[in-house]
């Protein structure tokens, strides 16, 4: 799929991966990512994924330091919980909120098989063993816009990599080598004021 990756998303893999800043900025990263998809959402069915939405994504915080752990590129792995997100919002589907068109589903999956398969994260169950114990919220389904999903905010044809617009706008297949230098400040969460920018 077609992500984006500039000194943010490198500030953000170092700092998830440091104490009390780590949290900071997991937190900050749920709440992000809970905001964007919810306004891809009707405003009627907002509130009602909220939970769902925030248990969702902190669970995935942690799939991605465990495929960095696994020695995956962090474009990659942050895709992989991207793909997750998308599983679930499928599951329900909220395919107002996907990324890429549904179609594209098994292909992405088939990508990253053997992560997946390892942690027992399906299609059906994108959280595998990094859903949190107490379970993950319920929301309501909008199961009837399967039979002919809408996907205002899917881009197609990016299934076969990942393939990453860089902060200067190139699109780079693959992703990026991570810079030497990378400063923890400018990770999300960590400075209200570069936040603010």
């Amino acid at each position: 799929m077609k992500i984006r990756q500039n000194v943010r998303h490198w500030a953000a893999k170092k700092a998830l991966t440091m104490p009390v800043v780590g949290d900071k900025t997991n937190d900050w990263l749920v709440d992000l990512h809970t905001s964007v998809f919810l306004k891809r959402a009707d405003d009627a069915r907002q509130e009602e994924r909220r939970e769902h939405l925030d248990a969702f994504f902190e669970g995935t915080m942690d799939v991605y330091l465990a495929a960095l752990e696994a020695g995956l590129p962090e474009a990659e792995a942050r895709e992989i919980t991207h793909i997750q997100a998308n599983f679930d919002f499928y599951n329900h589907g909220w395919t107002e909120m996907m990324e890429f068109p549904s179609d594209e589903l098994e292909t992405h999956y088939e990508r990253y098989q053997a992560f997946f398969e390892s942690h027992d994260i399906t299609i059906a169950d994108p959280l595998g063993e990094f859903e949190p114990a107490g379970g993950i919220p319920d929301a309501p389904s909008t199961p009837e816009r399967l039979d002919d999903p809408d996907h205002p905010h899917a881009e197609g044809g990016f299934a076969d990599d990942v393939y990453v617009e860089t902060g200067e706008g190139d699109l780079v297949v693959g992703g990026q080598e991570e810079p030497e230098d990378v400063d923890v400040e400018q990770a999300p969460g960590v400075d209200d004021e570069v936040d603010a920018e």
